[in-house]
């Protein structure tokens, strides 16, 4: 799946899901997270890290 896909399926622009995925983010919400983790079949553990 692109990003471009995976933005659509949890309705946020495909500029946000970048900077989430590259780590760029400095918050998220429960809502999103949610959703990522629906459409990706994870957990948030796995998608978030305490990396600076």
């Amino acid at each position: 799946m692109t990003q471009k896909d995976l933005a659509e399926r949890i309705d946020i622009t495909p500029a946000n899901l970048n900077i989430f995925a590259t780590g760029k983010a400095r918050a998220v919400r429960f809502s999103t997270l949610e959703a990522l983790c629906r459409e990706l079949n994870c957990q948030p553990g796995d998608l978030l890290s305490n990396d600076d």
